[in-house]
């Protein structure tokens, strides 16, 4: 099980210098990737790049770009180019988007999210794969009257999905690599996640797919104002229903009970358990929360077991 982490320079005067010199520190501890968010600010597929170049030690990620606001074109030329700016140590990651970032952010309506999803992964394995595309969908066209491929990216993207709910990982599980579960603790990873996205995957004649566990958490003494703390940072996440789910699925009453906070040993044990329920690979995020001692002490953690 590799093991990397989420960078989040925030409060900084030039994100992509801080987010450089962070996945630097990362690659000396011994972590094994380096993944960026998408929201409204940095595009994470150029940041991406960026990190990889100028730091080879590193596997990037995207977790996750929405697939309403965007087409497969516009982001196969995105990741093409980040997979050749890497030479080949890129994963893109896309996911559905909430309802209320979509309509309010791009005044699109949120509908047949898993549909276009769907459509999205079709066309986008195609120019991704080929360098061309000739899909007309219910809800998406793509094709390439001149050739789309980016030279250096012959081998392809690996497409992931921030899928949770029983239909995306059955569509994730036929057309994607694998999936990025955000806040899905081990006991829904085992009993409900890894179960339909592997069924999907072997009824779709696909190899077994990867799952990349994003967990929110740090290595650290002072547990119960950090605990709170995530209480409050996590609180969005229980208003939305893919996640309340989820949440529930993991046995837990609050997003917050999902957050790894503790010692050198606790945290061990949790990767653990995430490894023993399904997960391919462990990604932590958040952990800046308690300061910058404590993250570099979670990040070496992170590169001993990553190792």
């Amino acid at each position: 099980m590799t093991v990397g982490v989420a960078l989040n320079a925030s409060d900084v005067p030039n994100q992509v210098d801080a987010t450089v010199q962070l996945a630097q520190e990362a690659a000396e501890f011994g972590v094994s990737s380096a993944w960026f968010g998408q929201t409204f600010g940095a595009d994470s597929p150029q940041l991406a790049a960026i990190v990889g170049r100028e730091v080879p030690a590193l596997q990037v990620g995207t977790s996750a770009i929405p697939v309403f606001g965007r087409h497969p074109l516009l982001v196969s030329s995105q990741a093409q180019t980040a997979q050749a700016a890497t030479h080949g140590r890129y994963h893109l990651g896309l996911a559905l988007g909430t309802k209320l970032l979509t309509e309010s952010g791009f005044g699109l309506p949120f509908e047949r999210p898993i549909a276009r999803l769907r459509e999205f992964l079709i066309a986008l394995r195609q120019l991704t794969e080929t360098g061309t595309a000739d899909f007309h969908g219910e809800l998406l066209t793509a094709t390439t009257p001149i050739p789309a491929r980016v030279p250096g990216a012959e081998n392809g993207v690996p497409l992931l999905v921030a899928a949770m709910g029983p239909q995306a990982l059955r569509a994730s599980g036929e057309l994607a690599d694998g999936i990025l579960p955000y806040l899905a603790g081990p006991r829904a990873l085992a009993d409900h996640i890894v179960p339909t996205l592997t069924a999907a995957a072997e009824a779709a004649g696909r190899p077994a797919p990867r799952t990349v566990a994003l967990v929110p958490g740090v290595v650290t003494d002072d547990v119960d104002a950090m605990r709170e703390k995530a209480t409050e940072n996590l609180a969005f996440y229980e208003q939305i229903p893919s996640y309340a789910r989820v949440i529930e699925l993991s046995g837990a009453r609050r997003a917050a009970d999902l957050a790894v906070i503790g010692d050198e040993k606790t945290v061990e044990a949790e990767v653990r358990r995430y490894r023993d329920a399904g997960a391919t690979e462990g990604v932590f995020s958040a952990t800046e929360i308690a300061g910058e001692a404590d993250r570099r002490r979670t990040w070496r953690l992170l590169g001993e077991l990553a190792g």
